[in-house]
This record gives structure tokens, C-alpha cells and sequence, in this order.
């Protein structure tokens, strides 16, 4: 809806230096939107001063707080059941079609959640995109994460062309399907079979061909691997450090594993990786967790020379 408000009316390549000096000196009317008019803009103006005239604006839609959640492609997930919020959300954005609750942590040797419907779709799959790939999602088949794709990136970042990477636990491929641009040859383990059967689709919609899926449980990856890792993926925050042997016998001396865990301390798990043949640990906070955890990478360089932290 439309009001009368002052403005003043400049030719467009006038239009972005006008905009500066009024909010330069405090003038500049950030209730009400910039019209156009053909060659001329409209700058709404706080109050009468010279030059302005008054003329019928637009007011910029007050934006709601809206409740926490994370967003997984179309799909909003709350960290509260909230259905009022919900419907909030789900307004909020046209590209929303699903709001969830999650009922429950990732359990079951599948990592899954069980998800309740506040609003929209009754699905819990949806597509999602990251860096330019495409990703097939079935949140209640298969565990998903889009807070780690920073993480995807920075180990792309610090990768040389033609690594040997393993996976540990793939899930849909998110992190190897990352990497598959530089490594020569990926192989992408789960015991999760609907994860599995996702992971495979979500290579052929990226057109990646370097990658072996792998249906085993990490334990027996070794006897089943040919060769050594250049890179090792661990992406199990709960329960990764218990596969560490298994990740020892698969990287090569100098190779580097990356373990992902949740910890009340950065150096929580630091005395026991010294127990493994290592070169060096570097480690890093990744996101917050709960309030008295958090999620944390730590970098191993695989080895037996001298032990030494990176902080």
C-alpha cells in the first residue's frame, strides 16, 4: 500500500551518489523503498528539505524474527515443535514446501532421525545444492548435514590432484562427491543401504565417475580397500574415534585423516591419537553443538616421525 512521502526526484546516474550523501547525513528514509520513473528515481526522504516533493512510496515490508532452523534444500527444519512458527516459516520463502521437527537425535546404526510434520508437504526429501552440485535428500532414510559445507570445501582447498580418498562413512556423497574434482579415485563407504542407493543416484546427477560406493560397515573397509589413502574422510561425530584403527591400516605414511567428533574440550581426544603412528595433529572448532559441546576436526598427518600439535 501506498502513502504520500517526501522525496527527491534525480536523473538514474545521479541515483547511487544522492543515495550515499543522505545517508551520509542521516536523511535517507530506509522505511520506504526507491521508486523508478522512467529516467528518475524517487529517494524517500525523513523530512522536507529542499529540492524534495511528495509523492506516493512504497513501504518495505517489516521483516519477522522468525523462530530458529536449519534449512536442508526446501525443507526448513525447527529445533522446536512450534506449528505457529512453523507456518511462519513456511510463508517466509517460496521455495519452502516442507517445515519439520525433529523428534529425536541421529540414532540406530543408520544415523537417522524420526521427524514430525508442523507444516506444508508431508515429505521429508527434497533436492538440494551446494557449490553447484545437486544432491538427492531423504532426511528420514538417510542422516544429512548442510553445516559442513565449509568443511567440504576447505579439505577440496588443501587436496593435490590425484589423491587416493576414502570415505568412511558417505552417507549421500556429500563429501565425496566434493572431492571427486581433484581425487583420482574416492571410495565412498556406508552400511546405511538407503544412504548408499542415494549416494550412487547423486553421482549420476553430478556426472562423477570416480567414485566406488561401498555398502560395509568402516570396520571391515580395510580387507576390503585395495592400496593405501592419500586422505581419509571421518565424518562420524558420535562415534568415529572407535574406527580409528581401521582408518590407520587404510593411510598411507605422511596421508592425512580428517576426524570429525563432538567434544567438551578442543584437546579432548588429543592423548589418545598420540597412541597411533602420527607426523602431526592440527585442530579446529567447527560449530557449536549443545551448550557444553561442540563439533571439532581434528587434521592427522599419518606417520612415525616426531609428534607434534598445530594449534
Amino acid at each position: 500500500m501506498q502513502t504520500k512521502r517526501w522525496c527527491l526526484k534525480v536523473h538514474r546516474s545521479e541515483g547511487e551518489q544522492v543515495r550515499k550523501n543522505l545517508i551520509e547525513k542521516g536523511l535517507l528514509d530506509r522505511l520506504y523503498k526507491i521508486r523508478s520513473e522512467g529516467d528518475f528515481l524517487l529517494i524517500p526522504v525523513i523530512q522536507n528539505i529542499d529540492g524534495a516533493i511528495c509523492e506516493e512510496l512504497t513501504p518495505i515490508p517489516i521483516q519477522k524474527d522468525l523462530p530458529r532452523f536449519e534449512q536442508v534444500g526446501g525443507i526448513a527444519i525447527m529445533q522446536d515443535d512450534d506449528p505457529t512458527g512453523a507456518g511462519e516459516i513456511l510463508a517466509s520463502k517460496a521455495t519452502y514446501h516442507t517445515v519439520l521437527y525433529a523428534e529425536s537425535a541421529v540414532n540406530g546404526p543408520f544415523r537417522t532421525k524420526k521427524y514430525k510434520l508442523l507444516a506444508g508437504m508431508d515429505t521429508t526429501a527434497t533436492d538440494y545444492t551446494e557449490y553447484g552440485h545437486r544432491f538427492s535428500i531423504d532426511l528420514s532414510l538417510a542422516y544429512f548435514s548442510a553445516r559442513l559445507s565449509g568443511e567440504r570445501q576447505r579439505i577440496l582447498h588443501l587436496m593435490h590432484p590425484g589423491e587416493r580418498v576414502i570415505d568412511m562413512f558417505a552417507g549421500v556423497g556429500p563429501f565425496a562427491i566434493t572431492l571427486a574434482k581433484k581425487a583420482s579415485v574416492i571410495y565412498a563407504g556406508d552400511m546405511n543401504p538407503e544412504a548408499v542407493i542415494l549416494m550412487v543416484k547423486n553421482c549420476s546427477r553430478n556426472r562423477v565417475t570416480n567414485i566406488v560406493p561401498i555398502l560395509a560397515d568402516a570396520v571391515h573397509l580395510p580387507d576390503m580397500i585395495p592400496g593405501l589413502a592419500d586422505r581419509i574422510i571421518m565424518n562420524l561425530p558420535l562415534h568415529a574415534v572407535a574406527f580409528l584403527d581401521a582408518a590407520f591400516k587404510l593411510i598411507r605414511p605422511g596421508g592425512m585423516i580428517h576426524l570429525y567428533a563432538l567434544v567438551s574440550s578442543e584437546d579432548e581426544y588429543l592423548d589418545m591419537l598420540k597412541s597411533f603412528p602420527t607426523q602431526k595433529i592440527d585442530y579446529k572448532f567447527v560449530r557449536s553443538y549443545s551448550p557444553d559441546r561442540f563439533h571439532v576436526v581434528y587434521d592427522i598427518v599419518a606417520g612415525d616421525q616426531d609428534f607434534s600439535i598445530i594449534e
